[in-house]
């Protein structure tokens, strides 16, 4: 396990500055593909815990931390749920349409690599429709209350999870796979075929 965290560091070293229209920093976290001949352990033991009070998730392989992020997480006024749920489905490289709510009212729909739209990179799902971890052009929210119940990443950190969890759920891609979507500009969905399961604390 502690191979794949070292080298979990190079998916969107071409897609953070062009596709995604994020500027990239030499010590920017680096998402990671593992080798199409990498053999994966099974998702049994992988699972994503988050702390709403530490504004921290991890993932863990065997009651094991294997990694940690900072999120920003829901206002007040728009909580993030707490509970247990699972990882089915995600969508890369998304667009974005404002919801029929009070706080959209006014903001425009953005297409995928867009640098103004909220979801950049991937939409991880964990409770359908409404609640999902993504990347967000807003870095500075990360480690604060400030969405609108989703868990918010940075870009490379976002796809760096949604990367590992679809190796570790029966949906592993190769970096091209990855470069495709990107540069071509469109939004693709993966279903999980081993949902991974996510638990959320206050």
């Amino acid at each position: 396990m502690h191979l794949y965290v070292r080298s979990m560091r190079r998916l969107l070293v071409f897609a953070v500055p062009v596709g995604l229209g994020v500027a990239a920093t030499a010590g920017a976290s680096r998402p990671w593909v593992a080798p199409e001949s990498e053999e994966v352990p099974a998702a049994d033991g992988v699972r994503v815990r988050v702390s709403l009070g530490e504004r921290r998730l991890v993932i863990e392989d065997g009651g094991k931390v294997v990694r940690t992020y900072g999120v920003a997480i829901g206002a007040p006024a728009h909580p993030t749920p707490r509970g247990e749920f699972r990882v089915r489905r995600m969508v890369w490289n998304p667009g974005w349409v404002p919801p029929d709510e009070k706080w959209a009212k006014g903001k425009k729909a953005r297409q995928p690599g867009d640098p103004k739209n909220p979801m950049q990179a991937v939409k991880i799902f964990f409770r359908e429709p409404d609640f999902y971890i993504h990347g967000t052009n807003d870095p500075k929210s990360i480690g604060t209350a400030a969405s609108h119940g989703c868990l918010r990443m940075t870009a490379n950190d976002a796809a760096e999870l949604g990367a590992y969890l679809m190796q570790h759920g029966g949906q592993p891609r190769g970096e091209g796979w990855f470069r495709r979507i990107f540069r071509f500009g469109r939004s693709t969905v993966v279903n999980l075929n081993n949902p991974i399961p996510m638990t959320i604390t206050a």
